[in-house]
């Protein structure tokens, strides 16, 4: 007879219908909450066009308008969008939930000592948002009620591992650019890029650089970890892993962009080519834009169960007894 282990990998579970109903509520809110400070930007700096450069880096328009998002808030917007759908689609939303609560509380942590009344009820707001995801994907896991109730694929090995590799990659590529910026600047602020501090100029509602990087590197790693071993939350994790590494490279490649073509001859040296930066951006955007390829394909086909044989009739006892 079947009886299901207390101790259940998360990827493994079923998430029960009242979880998934307030995953999914819980999921829509925090989508909502960034999409809300992007229509108020859009207001503010009149076009998306002007938002996007500004997302981009783009100096010129902190002295006309101040933003208060970062690229950091659509792609946290679309993620819960995409954890919300999952969670009322499909009974193994528990890894989804998990990973977006994580990450949330991850990013805005720095919130909660950031200037202004408006960043702070909003860092409060996600932060519980977060939390609440999290304690969904425990809660309401359940095992699953028999062997031939479906549970989520795992990825193919070949597509996980090349997976694995690129973003085992980027965060390799994303320590060695944070160590050799430390070794460049000044202690004082080399701490500011992790804490927020006063020489860090940035949007109200953005991460300070060097605590997005340590959070960027920890979601890159444990993505490549899960590919490697082939967990069957492989896909959520590094789909959301994907994501980050294709923003982040598009962002940096319309900042290098944007530099190097759009100057003012009359007034402006040209720059030098930003040869590193211009490698790593191409990179992220190629390598997020092929996980995200490779993991969005069907998973590896679960094997057979063996069919049990039946059990054998003992042969009749010799001599047989009287009436036998």
């Amino acid at each position: 007879m079947f009886r299901p282990s207390l101790t259940v990998s998360i990827g493994l579970v079923t998430v029960t219908r009242p979880a998934r109903l307030t995953g999914a509520a819980l999921a829509g809110a925090l989508a909502l909450v960034p999409f809300v400070w992007i229509l108020r930007d859009l207001a503010a700096l009149g076009s998306p066009e002007d938002l996007f450069w500004y997302w981009a880096g783009d100096r010129f328009r902190l002295s006309r308008a101040r933003a208060a998002t970062t690229l950091l808030d659509p792609v946290l917007c679309v993620a819960a969008a995409g954890t919300a759908l999952a969670a009322l689609r499909s009974r193994h939303a528990a890894a989804a939930l998990a990973a977006t609560g994580a990450v949330t509380l991850a990013v805005r942590l720095p919130g909660l000592w950031t200037h202004g009344t408006g960043p702070l009820v909003t860092a409060l707001a996600e932060l519980a948002l977060g939390t609440g995801l999290l304690v969904t994907a425990l809660a309401g896991r359940r095992p699953p009620a028999g062997p031939d109730e479906p549970v989520p694929t795992r990825p193919r090995p070949g597509p996980a591992v090349a997976a694995g590799l690129l973003l085992a990659c980027a965060a390799l590529a994303l320590v060695a650019w944070e160590v050799g910026r430390a070794v460049r600047l000044d202690p004082r602020f080399a701490v500011d890029r992790f804490t927020g501090g006063r020489s860090v100029l940035g949007a109200a509602l953005g991460v300070p650089p060097g605590w997005l990087a340590l959070v960027l590197v920890a979601l890159y790693l444990t993505a490549a970890v899960s590919a490697f071993v082939g967990a069957r939350h492989t896909r959520p994790l590094g789909l959301l892993a994907g994501g980050f590494l294709l923003a982040v490279g598009l962002a940096e490649a319309a900042r290098v962009a944007r530099l190097h073509l759009h100057y003012d001859v009359r007034y402006v040296m040209a720059p030098e080519l930003d040869l590193p930066g211009l490698a790593t951006a191409l990179y992220g955007v190629l390598a997020g834009a092929a996980v995200l390829a490779l993991l969005a394909g069907r998973g590896a086909p679960e094997a057979a169960p063996v069919p049990r044989l039946p059990a054998a009739t003992p042969p009749p006892p010799y001599p047989r007894p009287p009436g036998w």
